[in-house]
């Protein structure tokens, strides 16, 4: 069991856990929006007509991949490894298409809405970890993709 922890970095967790919190606190009292990267997408691309403007929503967007880069730069770690290209496309898009049928991801309902006591947000996180815990056991019963 202890080999299951071996890289465990809770102190990590707990300063990425209080940065994202203060982030979607800051977007909330700032702007008055809930911090969906689903919705922030929508609105991006336009299929939301609603929320924060689109300029404001793709330097949003843009600033996800570019944040984690500047942290990954600075701190000389980041080295990921992904499933194969056409893996991260269905991915993507069963994403894409849960998001729209659940009415938001795991940001906007799993950090905002939870802390907000949302009824609904509960129950989609509890679905996304579900869903989550069940990919990862049967991807390991398969070997791995």
């Amino acid at each position: 069991m202890s080999e299951l922890f071996a890289n465990a970095q809770p102190l990590h967790g707990l300063i990425g856990g209080v940065m994202i919190g203060l982030a979607a606190a800051l977007m909330l009292l700032g702007a008055g929006r809930i911090a969906g990267v689903s919705g922030i997408t929508a609105r991006a691309t336009g299929l939301a007509d609603s929320g924060m403007s689109r300029g404001s929503a793709w330097m949003f967007l843009i600033g996800l991949p570019l944040g984690a880069l500047t942290v990954a730069a600075i701190t000389g770690q980041g080295q990921s490894q992904f499933a194969s290209w056409p893996i991260l496309v269905v991915a993507g898009l069963l994403v894409g298409f849960g998001t729209r049928m659940g009415s938001g991801c795991t940001s906007g309902h799993g950090v905002c809405g939870v802390s907000r006591l949302s009824q609904r947000s509960m129950i989609a996180t509890a679905t996304f970890m579900a869903a989550g815990i069940t990919t990862v056991a049967v991807t390991n019963l398969l070997g791995g993709l």
